[in-house]
C-alpha cells in the first residue's frame, strides 16, 4: 500500500476538534503533541516521543490514526506490553471514531475473528502484545498484513527495545527486524516516559531512518516524594499497617518478588486493610479482577511487582509506596508516575530494605542465559533432529519453566533457536554466544 500523507494545514485544523472528543471540551493540544502528529501524518517520519506519564502520548497515535484512516491509509499496528491497558485503549480509541481490537494472551478465542477483520480492513487500530510477534500462527497470518497494509506502526514503551534500559524485553528486539519489512515512507511512532540519553539514542537507532526525537521535562508537580528509612522488614510492615489507612484514596505497594507481594498482602489483610497481591504470574482473569478493584476504589491497596507498572491508568491513584526499592532511578520514576495524574497531590513513599541489592543482583545475573546451560540446550536440539517440546527440555536440563522460557526467548531473538508448531529447533548453526555483549550490558545495568 502506498503511504498516505496529509496536508499540514488539514492536520493543524482537525487536531483540536478530535482531541476534545477524546479528552473533553477543555482539552488543548500541547505543542509537541501537534508536532508529533504532523511528523507522523504529514511527513511520514519515524518519531520518538519521550514525555512524562500523563502527558498524552496515546492521544498522538489515536488522532494520527483517525486522520490517516480518513485519508485512505491502512490500519495502525500498535505493539504494546500493557495488557492492563488494552481494554482502556480500545475504549478510548472509540471516542475518536477509531475501531480498535487487540490480540493478546487474554483473548485467544477472539484471535481468528480479529485477524479476519484486519484482513477485511474493518479494524483501524490493532493492539498486539510483543510476545505475539513470535507466535507461529500470528507470524503467518498477521505480520504479512502489517508489512503490506500498515498506515502507521506504533511502539509503546519503546525503551523496552534497548539492552541498556531498565526493562529490556527480548521480544522487543524482533521489532527492528519487522520495521525493515515496512514499505518506504510508512511512519513509525515510538513512545516512552522512562529513557535516559543512552537508551534514547539506542532506541532511535533501532527505529531506523532520520528519527525525530521530541523530549520534554520529567517533573510532576502533583507527586510528593519522601523516603522513610527503616532497618528491618518487621518495621516496614508495621509502618504499612499504621500509615496506609491514613493515606487518602487507594494506591499501589511495590515489591520486588512475587513471594513478597503475597506475604505483604496477607499481612495487611490480617491487619484489617483490604489489600490484594498482583504479579505477572497470576492468571489473566485474576489480574483483571484486581485491576478493576483498584480502579473502582473497592480495595485500599494492590501489593504488586512491576507487572502493574507501565501504562496502568488510574487518574486518581493517590499513593505509591515502595516496600522494596526498584533497581534504578528510571524504574522508580516510572512506578511513582502511576500516581497523581488527575489529583492535586499524591504521596510516593520509598521504604526499601537491606535485601534490595541482593535481589537486584540476582535479576541482573539471570538476565542473560549462562553459557553452560545454553550449550546444553543447543546440544539437545541438535541431537533431536526435530522439534522438542519445552516440557521435554525442562526435564533434560533441569530448569524451571520460567527460567527456560526466558533463555529460549533470548536465543530465539538472536537466531540460535527457532520456535515451530511442534516445539523448539536449532536455528543458525553459526550463532556464537555473545559473552562480551552480555558482560558489557550487565556491568552497565549494575
Amino acid at each position: 500500500m502506498t503511504p498516505v500523507l496529509l496536508d499540514p494545514d488539514t492536520v493543524a485544523s482537525r487536531v483540536p476538534e478530535l482531541l476534545r472528543s477524546l479528552a473533553g471540551p477543555d482539552a488543548v493540544p500541547r505543542p509537541d503533541q501537534l508536532a508529533a502528529i504532523q511528523a507522523v501524518a504529514a511527513e511520514g517520519r519515524r518519531t520518538l516521543v519521550v514525555q512524562r506519564t500523563g502527558w498524552g502520548k496515546s492521544a498522538v497515535y489515536f488522532l494520527a490514526t483517525r486522520l490517516l484512516r480518513d485519508a485512505g491509509a491502512g490500519p495502525t499496528f500498535l505493539i504494546s506490553p500493557l495488557l492492563a491497558l488494552m481494554r482502556d485503549q480500545v475504549a478510548a480509541a472509540e471516542r475518536v471514531g477509531v475501531r480498535a481490537a487487540s490480540i493478546n494472551s487474554t483473548n485467544v478465542g477472539e484471535w481468528r475473528a480479529v485477524e479476519a477483520a484486519v484482513a477485511a480492513d474493518e479494524i483501524d487500530l490493532l493492539l498486539v502484545s510483543p510476545e505475539r510477534l513470535n507466535n507461529p500462527k500470528f507470524a503467518a497470518n498477521v505480520l504479512p498484513l502489517m508489512s503490506s497494509q500498515a498506515g502507521l506502526v506504533v511502539i509503546d514503551e519503546a525503551h523496552c527495545i534497548s539492552d541498556w534500559g531498565h526493562d529490556f524485553r527480548p521480544d522487543y528486539r524482533r521489532i527492528a527486524k519487522i520495521l525493515r519489512t515496512l514499505g518506504e515512507g510508512v511512519p513509525v511512532f515510538g513512545t516512552t516516559a522512562t529513557a535516559n540519553a543512552r537508551v534514547v539514542g539506542d532506541v532511535a537507532e533501532q527505529l531506523g531512518g532520520d528519527v525525530l526525537v521530541l523530549r520534554g521535562p520529567l517533573e510532576r508537580a502533583s507527586l510528593a516524594l519522601s523516603v522513610v528509612t527503616l532497618p528491618s522488614a518487621a518495621e516496614r510492615l508495621a509502618w504499612l499497617a499504621q500509615h496506609l489507612p491514613e493515606l487518602p484514596g487507594s494506591g499501589i505497594v511495590y515489591c520486588l518478588t512475587v513471594a513478597e507481594t503475597k506475604r505483604v498482602a496477607a499481612w495487611l489483610t490480617a491487619q484489617g486493610i483490604d489489600a490484594r497481591a498482583y504479579s505477572g504470574k497470576d492468571d489473566a482473569e485474576d489480574r483483571l479482577v484486581v485491576e478493576d478493584a483498584l480502579k473502582g476504589n473497592t480495595c485500599k491497596a494492590v501489593v504488586a511487582t512491576s507487572a502493574l507498572g507501565m501504562g496502568y491508568d488510574k487518574p486518581d491513584l493517590a499513593f505509591v509506596v515502595h516496600y522494596q526499592a526498584p533497581d534504578s532511578p528510571v524504574a522508580y520514576y516510572q512506578q511513582v508516575g502511576r500516581a497523581g495524574r488527575a489529583i492535586d497531590e499524591a504521596q510516593a513513599v520509598l521504604l526499601g530494605g537491606p535485601e534490595d541489592k541482593r535481589i537486584w543482583d540476582y535479576f541482573t545475573q539471570t538476565a542473560f542465559p549462562p553459557r553452560r546451560q545454553v550449550d546444553q540446550v543447543l546440544g539437545l536440539l541438535e541431537e533431536s533432529g526435530g522439534p522438542v517440546r519445552p516440557t521435554d527440555l525442562q526435564r533434560q536440563v533441569n530448569l524451571g519453566p520460567a527460567r527456560l522460557d526466558a533463555m529460549l526467548k533470548v536465543l530465539d531473538v538472536e537466531g540460535a533457536v527457532v520456535r515451530t508448531e511442534g516445539g523448539w529447533e536449532r536455528g543458525d548453526p553459526d550463532w556464537v554466544y555473545a559473552a562480551e555483549r552480555y558482560r558489557r550490558v550487565t556491568e552497565a545495568r549494575r
